[in-house]
């Protein structure tokens, strides 16, 4: 019997009627694992118009769904904490289901779904842990890549390594690394999104444009944090939000962050540009989350993550560290923001495909910029 185990779950942890119905009985674990009702309650209102009509679009829902969608994601996250503490060793991963009404959690012990269950989510029996997925992708971290590779990551939900690109070049790759892999051979070259036309956003050296993606406080004051491939360290900018300013900390490749400090007369706001949307905070979603982003070209546009610590190939270097998602987005949307409800996400790197045949899109986590640059995320 697991030591978190909830002394009763009622209906074995279902979700009926869009509530996941869980007997406290003082446990630890009753106590952090919220309820959907309770989640609604507090998400309602925190979303803007603006991406409440794309989520509704994307999501094929209501109002109300997509509320209902959110706080299952928040309960997917209260129950990764846990699960990935008390299976340790034989944990393999976390996720939203594909139809955003439940969670599921990996183990590799067949004994431990009834403690899974017990958590509110359905248990899947899997070979792999987290552990060895990731040992297995530091392996493929430490070898030369192949043109032909676009990128490579845990896919969690296949309990495997994926890695993305020619298939040659890919089986290569794998080989070279001595480890097991499904190659995704549908996948296109990752590209940054910045725009070199004209635009409103936001521009760099009178050269390029690229998208504002959270208002910061940094150790040189005001501004925000965008993609790192949008302007060296040092580089101006020279039209649109937070012209005058200039960028004190950017790294591309290897991460794909940089810090602007705004120009005089520029405020932190904790709203994401072009809309009402407050952000509140940071907290990461899990895989499977509905997430969305908005960016100077396209707008609001949402999906679902599909993959984190991803290894994305661009012609100037890999990015490590990267989410995987299949919201699209196309020139100039880069360092835009992503954002699920109202938590900050990260900030748009780059992707294939576009808004209107659909692609996938990369952010490199607002988290790690933060820690990376010493900068504060506005909130409100």
């Amino acid at each position: 019997m697991n030591k978190r185990k909830i002394a009763a779950v009622i209906g074995a942890a279902a979700i009926a009627g869009g509530t996941a119905l869980f007997l406290s009985t003082g446990n630890a674990s009753a106590d952090e694992i919220r309820s959907i009702d309770d989640l609604k309650s507090t998400l309602k209102g925190t979303v803007s118009d603006g991406q409440l009509e794309a989520m509704k679009d994307h999501l094929g829902t209501t109002a109300d769904g997509v509320y209902e969608r959110l706080a299952v994601d928040k309960v997917t996250g209260d129950i990764e904490k846990i699960a990935s503490e008390d299976f340790a060793g034989k944990y393999g991963g976390t996720w939203t289901n594909p139809q955003g009404t439940g969670t599921i959690v990996a183990i590799t012990d067949p004994a431990l779904v009834e403690d899974v269950e017990e958590l509110g989510a359905k248990a899947e029996v899997v070979d792999s842990t987290m552990d060895e997925l990731e040992k297995a992708k530091n392996k493929l971290d430490s070898v030369d890549v192949p043109e032909g590779v676009y990128s490579w990551s845990i896919d969690v939900m296949e309990n495997s390594l994926k890695v993305a690109g020619d298939p040659e070049a890919a089986k290569s790759f794998i080989e070279d690394a001595g480890v097991k892999a499904i190659i995704d051979e549908k996948a296109e070259e990752v590209k940054p999104l910045e725009d070199i036309v004209g635009g409103t956003e936001y521009g760099i050296d009178n050269q390029s444009l690229c998208s504002v993606g959270f208002s910061v406080t940094g150790p040189d004051g005001d501004g925000f944090l965008t993609a790192g491939h949008c302007g060296s360290t040092g580089a101006s900018v020279t039209s649109g939000t937070g012209q005058g300013g200039s960028f004190k900390d950017s790294v591309f490749p290897g991460s794909d962050y940089a810090y602007v400090d705004a120009g005089d007369g520029w405020t932190v706001s904790p709203n994401v540009e072009g809309s009402d949307q407050a952000v509140a905070d940071s907290t990461e979603a899990e895989i499977g989350a509905e997430v969305c982003r908005s960016g100077r070209t396209t707008g609001w546009q949402c999906g679902s993550i599909q993959e984190k610590d991803a290894s994305v190939t661009y012609p100037q270097g890999t990015v490590d560290g990267m989410t995987g998602t299949d919201a699209c987005a196309e020139p100039g949307d880069s360092g835009g923001s992503f954002i699920s409800g109202a938590s900050a996400q990260g900030m748009t790197s780059g992707g294939s495909g576009d808004c209107s045949s659909g692609g996938q899109t990369y952010f490199f986590p607002v988290t790690d910029a933060l820690s990376a640059t010493g900068t504060e995320l506005t909130v409100g």
